[in-house]
């Protein structure tokens, strides 16, 4: 198992960004099975940048479509970001479709597996906490 991977996603707070109504439906219904909380599927960005500007303490990861109604959610990215929370991008653009200073976030090509999903999920909130954690006492004097 990758590190990360055993992470359970019960009660884990997800913003889903997508506007493809087949892939909300089934990214939502994922999420419920992995007993998370679903925030979303927002199907453009205007509204999902104000509920992330109003409640952005309340989410503890984000799946973002790259192209979400003809515009692209790197605006919401650079809000995320900004804030602290995490996010993975679920697109169908390979690495060249994706700007730059996000190509080191993770890109969940579609169609993605289950599996491929929820590991991805868990390595990066794990990843988070890690980086939120204090450092040791003896981390400091070293």
């Amino acid at each position: 198992m990758t590190e990360g991977s055993d992470l359970s996603l019960a009660g884990t707070r997800v913003l889903i960004l997508e506007d493809e109504p087949l892939v909300s439906m089934l990214l939502e219904g994922l999420m419920e099975d992995f007993g998370c909380v679903v925030f979303g599927p927002f199907l453009r960005i205007a509204p999902a940048i104000e509920f992330i500007r109003e409640r952005h303490q309340e989410i503890d990861v984000a799946i973002l479509d790259v192209n979400v109604g003809g515009e692209r959610s790197f605006a919401v990215a650079d809000l995320l970001h900004e804030l602290g929370v995490p996010f993975v991008f679920a697109s169908g653009y390979d690495e060249a479709g994706i700007a730059e200073r996000w190509r080191m976030w993770p890109n969940l090509g579609k169609l993605f597996y289950e599996a491929e999903l929820k590991t991805t999920l868990s390595q990066v909130i794990a990843a988070d906490q890690r980086k939120r954690q204090p450092m040791a006492q003896s981390d400091l004097t070293n």
